[in-house]
């Protein structure tokens, strides 16, 4: 994205969903109208020897979503009312970005780059899943997200790094903590935690290795995490065609005392089968501590039980209409679990389905999620 000499070149990107959601699970189905939603825009203008970019993304989901979040059997992270989440995923904050990163190409092969954000997303895991242009017909949250890449909203991010040919080495200091329960509101930044990361990117294909250090992530378990992640994309075609396929592991290492390792395993893609049809779907194999409990205080130690759950995705969205105002498609999902015997009491059986509205702005200038830093 450009700049002219004299003025600011602009951008933005937009993903809104809405429809209708079940969960259903042995003696209590959950049903939800709701919508997931996020919008974006930056500007870049030439400053000095360099460019700087200023930018800003949003959600509505305060708004369109239950406050507890989005039923999603097995899923997990955050809070609602002081206990922990289990089977919602969380809503997104009002504000999901705000802030800017400045870029100079001094004489050599590399470019740099600093950047400091009041809300934004630090240098750990893979490009969020709203963005990955593997995910982004899929209404639904990863089961991985809260290994992968949760880190994505973050209040206090700093960041810096180097482009030197066709790897990224980056590295950031940002707030460990979670956002709060109160959705709307700006949070107090804090540099309290750290993460590193290395990217490499050749035509379609992008891959990333990184690791951090949070502190305090979640509220319910005040404990010290370190985080690793690594994935693969491809993001390109196949006779013609557009295909974007994402493979990621993540794993978090608690500092509780006891049993506190856990890991994700993820394959995601989305295949353009002609301009108005695309099938989508989603593979995943997680660790899950599927109990609900209250907060306890920092330094208390006790067992974690995390048991291995699978998912399957297969989803479809057909194009209604199509124009300089963006895309409107129609499309459904079906997932599918398998999971540990102590579960089938509650969850033999158990599947779930969206049934939904997809609309998407026709934006030349791309996906702008796409660029990690």
């Amino acid at each position: 994205m450009p700049a002219p000499d004299n003025g600011w070149s602009w951008a933005g990107d937009a993903n809104v969903f809405f429809g209708y959601n079940y969960q259903q699970r042995q003696y209590l189905d959950e049903t939800a109208w709701e919508s997931q939603n996020w919008l974006m825009g930056s500007g870049t203008r030439r400053l000095g020897g360099g460019h700087l970019e200023l930018s800003a993304m949003m959600s509505l989901e305060p708004f369109t979503m239950h406050a507890q979040g989005s039923p999603q059997l097995f899923q997990n992270g955050e809070t609602y009312q002081g206990v922990s989440l289990v089977n919602y995923q969380h809503p997104h904050d009002l504000f999901m970005e705000l802030g800017g990163t400045y870029r100079w190409t001094p004489p050599g092969r590399a470019q740099y780059f600093v950047g400091a954000y009041a809300v934004g997303s630090p240098t750990l895991g893979p490009t969020a899943f709203m963005h990955r242009e593997s995910a982004r017909d899929n209404p639904q949250a990863p089961l991985a997200h809260h290994v992968m890449d949760s880190t994505h909203i973050s209040y206090g991010v700093v960041r810096g790094g180097a482009d030197v040919g066709a790897f990224t080495l980056e590295a950031s200091a940002f707030r460990g903590a979670e956002p709060d329960e109160d959705r709307v509101g700006l949070e107090a930044p804090a540099l309290d935690s750290w993460a590193a990361r290395i990217q490499w990117n050749h035509g379609p294909w992008h891959s990333q290795f990184s690791g951090g250090h949070m502190h305090q992530p979640e509220f319910v378990e005040p404990y010290d995490v370190t985080r690793i992640t690594a994935s693969l994309s491809f993001d390109g075609e196949v006779k013609a065609r557009p295909l974007h396929v994402t493979l990621g592991w993540g794993t978090d290492r608690e500092f509780n005392g006891y049993n506190g390792n856990h890991n994700g395993y993820l394959a995601e893609w989305d295949a353009r089968l002609s301009r108005w049809a695309t099938l989508f779907g989603r593979a995943e194999w997680v660790d899950k501590e599927p109990f609900s409990q209250p907060r306890h205080p920092p330094g208390l130690q006790h067992p974690h039980y995390y048991f291995k759950v699978g998912a399957l995705t297969l989803g479809y969205v057909q194009e209604l209409m199509q124009g300089r105002w963006g895309r409107v498609g129609i499309g459904a999902d079906a997932t599918v679990y398998h999971m540990p015997e102590l579960f089938q009491l509650f969850w033999d059986g158990s599947h779930s389905y969206h049934v939904f509205l997809r609309w998407r702005p026709a934006m030349p200038s791309g996906h702008m999620g796409m660029k990690m830093n």
